[in-house]
């Protein structure tokens, strides 16, 4: 692949993950970059790469490491932190899926308990929101498994 190739593929994981996860076209970007990286950046090396400020890169690794598809860590011997694609990283972005639709359904747990005073059209509301929640979680509970199954075979 010519690096204009890599490039283009770049850019368009810019335009399509970035708006699929809701992140900024940046966050795409670097997601392909250390998708396609053989090992380890270090933040300067993410920089040069994608032309970017320290800050903006600073803001995107951190984005990228709490949806779950990067890491962050000190190699042995080194002081700077280093960033790679996690070889779990979609079993990294379920869970963090997961984990929000959680705090969600807790939210919605929370709003239905006290929704008590409020008239049946509102008070179905929450309780709906409830009901997708809960179903919510369950599914992502169960594609997670589902899927860690099968990357384990």
């Amino acid at each position: 692949m010519s690096v204009g190739d890599v490039n283009l593929l770049i850019d368009d994981f810019g335009l399509r993950i970035g708006r699929a996860m809701g992140w900024p076209p940046m966050a795409g970007r670097a997601a392909g970059v250390l998708m396609l990286s053989e090992s380890p950046m270090t933040m300067d090396e993410l920089q040069a790469a994608l032309n970017a400020s320290k800050g903006s890169v600073s803001e995107t690794t951190r984005l990228l490491v709490v949806s779950g598809t990067v890491r962050r860590f000190k190699e042995p011997g080194s002081r700077q932190y280093v960033y790679e694609w996690r070889d779990d990283a979609w079993i990294g972005c379920l869970q963090h899926q997961l984990e929000q639709t959680t705090e969600l359904l807790a939210l919605a747990e929370n709003a239905r308990a006290r929704s008590a005073g409020l008239p049946d059209r509102q008070r179905a509301r929450m309780s709906e929101m409830y009901d997708y929640y809960t179903f919510m979680v369950r599914s992502l509970e169960a594609l997670l498994g589902e899927y860690k199954a099968s990357r384990a075979r």
